[in-house]
């Protein structure tokens, strides 16, 4: 390991109760908004997408999978855990909050943050790969998920008709959903018309933890207002792409 790490003397030294590992991307932002929602005191430590400190054998110990998120929970020995999902509903259950105890509030929770983590996410990051990355401008893959974004979308927006929250109450499935979803011009996706899902995304754009959250590690100015993305979250999102 490289005596001059910055980053992992911080990891062995932090002092943090938590420890976070993140980058200025909509899956960076689940961690931090919950981390922010939840109040639990933590540290945060900048991944360099560009410097690819997330391959470096330190943190391959923490997230096997070279990607951030992720977290080491120094109250519980150093305990490791990474991929956005499982950090949210780990420290949902640390804190008590965001994720109700019986089994059906619960079940309604996590199928909205899955819906998120197997169609949001996935589908929106195919979009920035063929609609604003991709070298060649290949239409019928820009319109294939521009449109299954579009339909997932418009799921969201039948839900939140009848509903303040995607579940019963606010929970880690709305800040999943949202930390994608307010990004939607750098996938092209228009919504305007979708005027239960703008309620929503006000409503939590609004929350002083979720304001707090996004500005983790670095404050990305005009995806706060959801409009077109910064430099920085250009940068950030297609090093995540690439890596």
């Amino acid at each position: 390991m490289p005596k001059d790490n910055t980053l992992l003397l911080l990891y062995i030294f932090g002092k943090g109760m938590i420890n976070l590992y993140t980058s200025s991307t909509p899956n960076g932002h689940k961690a931090s908004v919950t981390l922010e929602e939840l109040g639990l005191p933590y540290e945060t430590f900048a991944i360099d997408l560009g410097n690819e400190d997330q391959k470096k054998d330190w943190y391959l110990n923490i997230c096997p999978n070279g990607r951030i998120p992720a977290i080491v929970d120094k109250e519980e020995n150093d305990l490791a855990i990474f991929e956005s999902g499982a950090i949210m509903i780990y420290l949902a259950e640390k804190a008590d909050k965001l994720l109700p105890n019986d089994r059906a509030g619960r079940a309604e929770v996590l199928q909205w943050l899955m819906f998120q983590m197997g169609g949001v996410g996935p589908m929106m990051g195919q979009a920035n790969v063929f609609y604003r990355y991709f070298p060649e401008k290949i239409q019928p893959a820009i319109d294939r998920y521009q449109n299954e974004c579009r339909r997932l979308f418009e799921v969201l927006d039948r839900r939140l008709a009848n509903s303040d929250w995607l579940a019963k109450d606010y929970s880690i499935a709305d800040i999943a959903n949202w930390c994608w979803v307010r990004s939607y011009t750098w996938s092209g996706i228009e919504v305007s018309d979708l005027m239960h899902l703008k309620r929503w995304r006000d409503a939590i754009r609004e929350r002083p933890a979720s304001q707090r959250g996004i500005a983790v590690p670095n404050r990305v100015g005009t995806v706060l207002a959801d409009e077109s993305a910064t430099k920085e979250f250009s940068e950030n999102a297609q090093r995540n792409v690439q890596t």
